[in-house]
C-alpha cells in the first residue's frame, strides 16, 4: 500500500499536535506530501518546514476550524483549486468534555457534535466520490475505545465517537471491494492534551497510556492490512470485549468511577472547582 501513497497526498484534520502531527511525521516519512488542517497556523507552518528539511515532503496548511459549519467545503475548496488529489484523508480533529450535567455548557457540547460527527462526515462524503471513480483510496477515522460502551460524565463524547465507529465500520463493508479502505482507530488513553482541554486536568497523569507513536503506528498498520477498525493495545481489546459479556447497565455504572467529579468537602471554598479522579 505504501509504494502506492508515495508521493501521493494525504489530508490530516487536527495536525498541529497530538495524534496529528505524529500522522503527518509517519506519513511523511512513508514519502507522502501533507495538507494540514488545524486552527492553529503557526505550529503547522513550523512542522510543515521541519517534514520538508527531513523528508522533502511538500505541505499545504491550511488554517480552519472544522466546528464552523462552512469550513469543510472551504477546505475542500481549496484543495481543489490547487490541483491537488486527496488519497488519504485522516479525520483526526476532535475534542471532549468531562463534566456533570448541571455544568454542562450546551454551545460547547453542540460544536463537540458539530466537530466529532458533521465535519468528520461532511469531510468523508466529499472525498468518497472521486475515489470511488478513480477505484482507489482510504480514510482513517479517530474514534476512540468509549465508542464501546457509553461513559457517565462524558456522554456526548462517548456516543460521538460511537458514531465515528459505526460509520467508518459500515462504509468499510460498501467500499472495500471498490479499492477503497476505512478504518477506524479506537484508541484508549494517549498521552495528548485532550484530557486537559476535556476539563479532566491531571486525569493522564494517574492512568496508563500509550504515546503517540505506538497508536500512530497502530492506525497505520491496520490500514496497511485493510482492517476495519483497530484497537492499539491488548489491555484496551480486552475491553471492548469485556462491554460486550457484561450487562449495559453495569457497564455504565462502572464508567462512572472514572469521570465523576469529587464534590468539595464541607466548608471547602468552591472557588477550587471539582477535581477529578
Amino acid at each position: 500500500m505504501w509504494k502506492q501513497l508515495a508521493n501521493q497526498w494525504a489530508l490530516i484534520t487536527g495536525a498541529s499536535s497530538g495524534l496529528g502531527e505524529e500522522f503527518a511525521r509517519q506519513l511523511a516519512s512513508r514519502g507522502m506530501h501533507l495538507v494540514l488542517v488545524a486552527r492553529r497556523r503557526d505550529l503547522m507552518e513550523n512542522l510543515a518546514a521541519e517534514l520538508h528539511l527531513q523528508h522533502g515532503t511538500r505541505c499545504h496548511v491550511i488554517q480552519s476550524d472544522l466546528s464552523d459549519p462552512a469550513e469543510p467545503k472551504r477546505v475542500l475548496d481549496e484543495i481543489e483549486r490547487l490541483g491537488i488529489t486527496i488519497e488519504l484523508l485522516v479525520n483526526n480533529a476532535g475534542f471532549g468534555v468531562v463534566g456533570e450535567v448541571e455544568d454542562v455548557d450546551l454551545a460547547r457540547m453542540l460544536t463537540m457534535i458539530q466537530l466529532n460527527v458533521s465535519a468528520l462526515t461532511e469531510l468523508t462524503y466529499r472525498v468518497l466520490p472521486a475515489m470511488i471513480q478513480r477505484r482507489r483510496g482510504a480514510i482513517i477515522n479517530l474514534s476512540s475505545l468509549s465508542a464501546f460502551q457509553p461513559v457517565a460524565y462524558m456522554g456526548v463524547y462517548a456516543a460521538s465517537k460511537a458514531f465515528v465507529l459505526h460509520f467508518s465500520e459500515a462504509l468499510h463493508c460498501e467500499l472495500k471491494d471498490r479499492g477503497i479502505t476505512v478504518t477506524a482507530v479506537c484508541a484508549g488513553v494517549t498521552r495528548t492534551s485532550f484530557f486537559d482541554i476535556a476539563g479532566a486536568s491531571g486525569w493522564l497523569q494517574k492512568h496508563a497510556s500509550h504515546s503517540v507513536d505506538f497508536v500512530v503506528k497502530t492506525a497505520l498498520r491496520a490500514l496497511e492490512r485493510r482492517q476495519q477498525f483497530t484497537v492499539p493495545g491488548w489491555r484496551n481489546y480486552l475491553l471492548t470485549l469485556l462491554v460486550r459479556i457484561a450487562s449495559r447497565a453495569r457497564v455504565v455504572k462502572e464508567s462512572t468511577r472514572f469521570f465523576r467529579p469529587r464534590r468539595p468537602e464541607k466548608g471547602a471554598s468552591k472557588q477550587n472547582g471539582p477535581a477529578t479522579k
